[in-house]
């Protein structure tokens, strides 16, 4: 995966996830547990494109 399309999702994903937390009414802790699993994700996704993680872990997002 390009070095250009990952910096272009991590922006998207952030963007997304700034106008859920600005906009959005939520209880603050449902906020702080999506924060988590959005950054989670984001790790794991970024461990896949970079080929840190094992053959085991073996999932795609996307195409």
């Amino acid at each position: 995966m390009a070095i250009g399309n990952i910096l272009v999702g991590l922006i998207v994903v952030g963007v997304v996830l700034w106008l859920v937390n600005q906009y959005l009414p939520m209880d603050r802790k449902i906020k702080s547990i999506l924060n988590i699993v959005v950054v989670i994700l984001v790790i794991i996704w970024l461990l896949n494109s970079f080929g840190f993680m094992g053959s085991s872990m073996n999932f795609r997002v996307g195409h």
